[in-house]
């Protein structure tokens, strides 16, 4: 799975890189949520980020690490931001998970995402992510909406659906989850910013026949902060 600490969201419209810029993240969230399952039996996880952007392409490093149990997650990847419209934002990439809990887990990943920017209080966007192991692939179809309170404050609440055929599970191909919750972030300075969330997670179809009765649906929440350079 792509660690959401990454940020790479459509909170905002991004600029393309002229020379070199950094990105240095750090953060905490309450659960480890990806595709709608808490990948952690307890505790929350901690996470440090470092992307280096070379115009268009952006090496990344991702480490993290729970803080209740013996779990530790790598991801590098490269990610290439492609130009196609003013308003239309993509990217494509590929990255390498690398898992350390009671046993060994590897895994490689293709991934592409879409946002339309035309109006900022109505973001859609599709993001897509292909495994190699599996041989499957999901899909998030999400809404976001920025509301700018002030020059340094957004808040935005956002909605995703995500979509499972056989990336997660074999037994049913569809309605995985649905989320929800809001973002907000803070400008500190031009190159300092923090950022929070608090989410919901509803269950769908897949996790329900996967987990029986244990499905359940969940609340999350995290709060990181961003330093570019």
């Amino acid at each position: 799975m792509r660690a959401a600490v990454l940020m790479l969201s459509v909170l905002a419209a991004p600029a393309m890189a002229q020379g070199p810029e950094y990105e240095l993240a750090l953060g905490w969230d309450s659960k480890y949520v990806s595709e709608g399952r808490d990948n952690l039996g307890r505790g929350g996880i901690g996470w440090a980020v470092l992307a280096a952007s070379f115009g268009n392409l952006t090496p990344y490093a991702v480490v993290g690490r729970a803080d209740s149990e013996a779990f530790t997650e790598w991801n590098f990847g490269l990610e290439y931001a492609l130009e196609l419209m003013p308003d239309l934002d993509a990217h494509v990439g590929i990255q390498q998970v690398e898992t350390y809990a009671d046993e060994r887990l590897s895994e490689t990943e293709l991934f592409a995402e879409l946002a339309w920017h035309r109006i900022d209080w109505l973001i859609p966007s599709v993001a897509y992510t292909y495994s190699f192991e599996t041989s499957g692939y999901f899909v998030e179809l999400s809404l976001h909406s920025n509301w700018h309170i002030g020059e340094q404050f957004t808040l935005s609440p956002y909605i995703t659906q995500g979509l499972d055929y056989q990336y997660v599970t074999e037994a049913h191909n569809g309605r995985n989850h649905l989320q929800f919750g809001l973002e907000a972030e803070y400008m500190l300075s031009d190159s300092l910013a923090v950022s929070g969330h608090i989410s919901r997670s509803i269950a769908g179809h897949d996790i329900e026949l996967e987990m029986g009765d244990e499905a359940r649906d969940e609340t999350f929440a995290g709060i990181h902060l961003h330093w570019s350079f």
